[in-house]
């Protein structure tokens, strides 16, 4: 007995200093620089590191080339920047209608090359992930490729898909998925690694990849359950079963469901609808609040409220948090540059 209580202050600050690292490698990733808060560790950070800790990465502004409703990229990935009252809003456009919008190796390319692009735009508030053809969000892995891939080249194929994925799902702004028709095995995993998922009550959505001898990949046995719970997920995921948007908004694997309209772009429609209620908010708070609310899902309560202290005290020395303060005193909108 008096050993164990001899053990035990070593063991608390074991698991002190493991939290610690927690919320200092939550830091490591808002930025160059960031620190940890009071108990954590001190100082705080300058203003003039805060703002250069979102300074776009080289190449990131060449290839946005500025914001207007033109096309990107190639046209099977529809890059764009929209206007006027909806500045700040990026639409990512599946555009591969003769392949039901399949993630091939091309596709998975251009993904990448635009999310390297978008991460490190401080000007990008929202990003909307869509589909340009009717009636298909995304079928899933390009099978009529992969079948022509010998086994040793189906591995590294997938872990590309995955990589993309998790490259989508840590971008620190805001993410929408927009679901208009069939998001199924991969293109339902990419709608999980998104922030918010909106439906077409039309839409059919599900796991389907055990019907091939296979699992899901690009991260659905992970994100599914943590959307819905373990065990619907494992019941979904043994049966391949395929739920329209009523069934998945029951479940809770989406937030809003719509009657389809007339052009097909009903969950398009609330999409942008949501994401411009998010327009006015802080963009520096709207980022760490998104990264204290991941980090702090995967970690138990003590350390979430660690990161979640970390993060707070990041918004601190912003211009922007005096922005609001002076806007609330003088009884206007808030003009926030994300700074």
């Amino acid at each position: 007995m008096a050993a164990a209580v001899a053990a035990a202050p070593g063991a608390l600050g074991t698991l002190q200093a493991g939290r610690a690292r927690l919320v200092a490698a939550c830091c490591a990733r808002l930025g160059p620089r960031w620190s940890l808060p009071g108990s954590w560790r001190s100082p705080r950070v300058d203003p003039a590191i805060w703002v250069r800790g979102w300074t776009p990465a080289a190449g990131g502004a060449a290839w946005r080339r500025g914001y207007s409703s033109e096309v990107k990229t190639e046209d099977e990935l529809r890059v764009r920047y929209l206007e006027e009252e909806n500045r700040g809003i990026v639409v990512l456009g599946i555009n591969r209608a003769y392949a039901k919008n399949s993630l091939s190796k091309n596709l998975i390319k251009m993904l990448s090359k635009a999310v390297d692009a978008l991460k490190s735009d401080k000007k990008v508030r929202t990003i909307i992930v869509r589909s340009e053809v009717p009636g298909i969000f995304c079928a899933g892995a390009d099978l009529k490729e992969r079948v022509k891939m010998n086994s040793s080249e189906v591995g590294p194929f997938v872990s590309k898909i995955r990589a993309v994925i998790n490259e989508i799902a840590n971008l620190p702004m805001p993410t929408i998925a927009a679901i208009d028709g069939l998001a199924l095995g991969g293109g339902l995993e990419l709608a999980l690694a998104c922030d918010i998922r909106v439906a077409a009550s039309s839409a059919k959505m599900g796991l389907v990849e055990t019907k091939l001898a296979i699992i899901p990949g690009g991260g659905g046995t992970q994100r599914l359950p943590r959307a819905i719970g373990m065990s619907l997920a494992k019941e979904l995921i043994f049966s391949a079963r395929v739920l329209d948007g009523q069934e998945a908004k029951a479940v809770g694997l989406i937030s809003h469901v719509l009657e389809q309209n007339q052009e097909g772009d009903a969950a398009y429609r609330k999409a942008l609808d949501l994401a411009r209620e998010f327009l006015p908010q802080g963009p520096v708070a709207m980022r760490v609040a998104k990264l204290a609310i991941n980090q702090g899902m995967e970690v138990d309560l003590v350390t979430g409220l660690a990161i979640e202290e970390a993060c707070y005290a990041q918004t601190i020395p912003t211009k922007d948090r005096l922005e609001g303060l002076l806007a609330f005193k003088e009884k206007r909108i808030p003009r926030y540059k994300g700074e």
